[in-house]
């Protein structure tokens, strides 16, 4: 019984996990935004409910375990949302439509990135990891976001859909690279040893290095990267052949490869973000990991987005303290600075990339629109960072309550453009090559 305030903490979380998102779903609000809200709602009151649970019950439950179990399990909600992520790559669309897809790769990328840099300089003009941090948060896009509004315009298989969804993909990628880069930083500044540390660039000295420290960091994670996509294939497909598609145990073996590529990656000294989004691109090309009823890609997702990945979104929100922004106009200046610094480097960054491109003026805005929404791993990566210490609680809230002001209005706005001006993607010049033409959608995306 000494458990029993835990049991119905969780049962009223769980609760809460389900109702409030389908509610809030008839207002068009997605279902990471309203656990979020709710996180930002119990957050602040969660330590006096548990002191009256335990007062009604007669039995107390120490409160700190209560946070520790939320905290584990919103770990592994993050390593399965990247992983999730990471699922929805399929390195086909890099193929397809080069010079669209380089000139949104680079110029999404590096002019967010340059935005984010300075607005975070505007305020920590001495902080430099932080600088580098808020550019790889402007930098990143929204897989989440950008694959489901490309899907439903039915655009998958056009020039513009294949360059924004394959841009997205890339933009990602360097973005936790550029993250995985800020955290070696971070680590090396106050100690040239960390204890407890496995990884093995934290038990290098950078001065003996010099500036090739952080040259051949980059080597070791492109070949981290470059080795698990080849390998993980490989191995998972052995695996996969050996057992029959309905049986359980496959998902028992998906979880210990995703668990092993991300260990893996802490050796070397990268984010669980990067290893966990690695491993979901990996897997997804096993030949055997697909077999036609889907079974273990919806036992995945279900497990995920069913059960872990709302207790990471939850304690994101309980992280977030609101009350924080009204302490003194600095902190509100951060929000309107962090919305207008990316709402605007974004659009202008895809409305020129697509304009180089060939495209016209509609849908080069568009374009940019697509990249603006915050969702899912710039709020993991904000998470990670704010744990680490890299960025302040107010930076951390102005990107939670970005995450909320562009999530919910942007879809809806691009439909509504692309309905007002009456925008077409069906004419010759938008469609792909004839041989990529005949391949399956979910090759495509």
């Amino acid at each position: 019984m000494s458990g029993l305030t835990f049991l119905i903490m969780f049962m009223f979380l769980m609760a809460l996990t389900a109702i409030v998102p389908a509610l809030l779903r008839r207002f068009h609000i997605p279902s990471v935004v309203s656990m979020m809200m709710v996180g930002i709602v119990i957050g602040p009151n969660m330590l006096d409910v548990i002191r009256k649970l335990n007062y009604f019950l007669g039995r107390g439950y120490p409160t700190a375990d209560i946070y520790l179990v939320l905290n584990v399990l919103g770990l592994l909600g993050l390593i399965f949302l990247m992983v999730l992520a990471g699922m929805e790559v399929h390195l086909s669309v890099l193929r397809l439509e080069r010079k669209a897809v380089a000139w949104l790769s680079v110029l999404t990328f590096a002019i967010p990135a340059l935005a984010g840099y300075f607005v975070y300089a505007f305020f920590e003009p001495g902080h430099t990891i932080g600088k580098l941090v808020y550019a790889s948060l402007f930098a990143s896009h929204s897989v989440g976001i950008v694959f489901p509004v490309i899907r439903e315009l039915k655009v998958t298989r056009t020039r513009f859909g294949i360059a924004v969804l394959a841009s997205t993909v890339i933009t990602d990628l360097a973005s936790l690279v550029l993250l995985a880069v800020c955290i070696q930083m971070s680590r090396h500044s106050t100690s040239l040893s960390i204890p407890g540390s496995v990884s093995i660039f934290d038990h290098i000295d950078p001065s003996a290095l010099g500036s090739w420290f952080f040259v051949l960091f980059i080597i070791a994670i492109v070949g981290y990267i470059v080795l698990s996509m080849w390998l993980i294939p490989v191995i998972a497909q052995k695996v996969f052949s050996r057992i029959h598609h309905s049986d359980d145990s496959r998902l028992t073996f998906f979880l210990v490869g995703v668990l092993a590529v991300v260990l893996v990656g802490e050796f070397i000294g990268v984010s669980v973000i990067v290893g966990a989004f690695v491993a979901g691109m990996a897997i997804v090309r096993a030949p055997g990991f697909h077999d036609n009823d889907r079974i273990l890609h919806r036992k995945i997702e279900g497990m995920g987005y069913g059960f872990l990945v709302p207790f990471l979104f939850l304690t994101i929100g309980m992280n977030t303290d609101l009350k924080i922004l009204f302490n003194a106009w600095e902190n509100i200046a951060m929000v309107v600075l962090t919305f207008v610094g990316l709402t605007a480097s974004k659009i202008v960054s895809g409305w020129v990339a697509m304009r180089l491109s060939g495209f016209n003026n509609a849908k080069g805005i568009c374009a940019g629109l697509m990249t603006v929404p915050q969702l899912s791993a710039t709020l993991a990566a904000a998470n990670v960072a704010l744990h680490l210490k890299m960025i302040r609680p107010e930076f951390f809230n102005s990107i939670v309550c970005l995450s909320i002001l562009t999530t919910i209005p942007v879809p809806t706005l691009v439909k509504y453009i692309i309905s007002k001006w009456n925008i077409r993607f069906d004419q010759v010049e938008d469609q792909v090559l004839q041989d990529f033409a005949t391949e399956p959608e979910e090759e495509i995306i």
